[in-house]
């Protein structure tokens, strides 16, 4: 991603234009899924034979540095096979031989290190990615068919990389974003990371689409779709000890001055039912859920009481008629 712009990008949203900062601007595409270009060592075998010793000094997690060094280090005693011993030890995998399977993923599994490397930062763990680029490997051994004539590394790094890129798309991130959008995602990514290089700033969403071909609705998506969810137990500000959910409005509770009004009204209505029967009472209660009952229709409400349909809106009609002719006053502005 080119550099940051303190600029703004303008994001378009229910026809009205607001404003993008640049590290929102950034974090569009963060954790989109990079495809790396196929490499000359995959077509060759050469990735299985990449040195090992300390090429994971670099890892800033240590514990996860220690754990793959160790891992390596294991992996490291199971040589590498030529061509020829891979064809042999897939005959025998065709004929069900277990063991010829295992010494031809053991041998093999300094490609899936090499490969998971390479997808470091996109939301997984390393040692994740390996795990998941073994999963590839075992079934890459279960599927080569050795008269075709390819070379198993070759056909092996298209199964470990469709593990790996599928487990970052299924797994990377706390709300799954579909495989359909993650290509999308990627697709932006590339046109925004030449725009910015072009153009010197954050590029518009209508300058996305048209350089990416995809719709300006679909790159708003997708920019919604890329947003890191937020943990309500997140502090909210460096000397706070609030919480994000102490501080964000409950849409669906009331305004104090609401629920003020609504307990009023309930107080005013039950003291308004001493005019009714008790029938009539019991139907108002099931229809207006009275007395914290879940409001009902009437047809509900009619068949709890044992009534008909149109019985049950007489009876409703009825007892509506006395609450307005009632002594009560309070009820008047509840009933016009």
């Amino acid at each position: 991603m080119a550099r940051r712009q303190s600029s703004a990008a303008s994001k378009q949203n229910d026809g009205m234009t607001t404003l993008l900062t640049g590290e929102e601007a950034d974090d569009f595409f963060a954790g989109t899924l990079e495809q790396p270009e196929p490499e000359s060592d995959f077509a060759d075998g050469g990735a299985a034979a990449e040195p090992i010793d300390g090429e994971i000094a670099a890892e800033p997690r240590e514990v996860e540095e220690d754990s793959v060094r160790i891992y390596l280090r294991e992996i490291a005693r199971h040589k590498l096979l030529t061509g020829r011993e891979e064809i042999e030890l897939a005959r025998r995998i065709k004929a069900g031989d277990a063991v010829a399977k295992r010494k031809l993923i053991q041998s093999n599994l300094r490609l899936v290190v090499s490969i998971a490397k390479r997808y470091r930062h996109h939301g997984l763990g390393l040692q994740d990615l390996v795990q998941e680029g073994s999963l590839g490997l075992m079934r890459a051994v279960e599927k080569f068919d050795p008269e075709r004539g390819n070379k198993f590394s070759t056909y092996a790094t298209w199964w470990i990389r469709q593990a790996v890129t599928r487990a970052i798309a299924n797994k990377a991130r706390t709300i799954r974003v579909p495989v359909h959008m993650n290509e999308v995602l990627n697709k932006l990514r590339k046109s925004n990371t030449a725009l910015c290089q072009e153009l010197g700033r954050v590029p518009t969403p209508d300058e996305l689409s048209e350089a990416s071909g995809v719709s300006r609705e679909k790159v708003l998506l997708a920019y919604d779709s890329s947003r890191s969810p937020l943990s309500l137990d997140s502090a909210c500000g460096d000397d706070s000890d609030a919480t994000l959910a102490d501080v964000i409005q409950d849409e669906t509770a009331l305004a104090p001055d609401e629920a003020t009004a609504a307990n009023l009204m309930v107080t005013h209505v039950l003291d308004s039912l001493v005019c009714l029967n008790t029938e009539e009472r019991e139907l108002l209660s099931f229809r207006y859920g009275l007395t914290g009952r879940t409001p009902m229709s009437l047809e509900e409400s009619g068949r709890n009481m044992g009534l008909t349909k149109e019985q049950a809106r007489n009876l409703e009609v009825r007892a509506l008629n006395k609450l307005r002719r009632g002594v009560n006053s309070n009820m008047r502005e509840y009933l016009r």
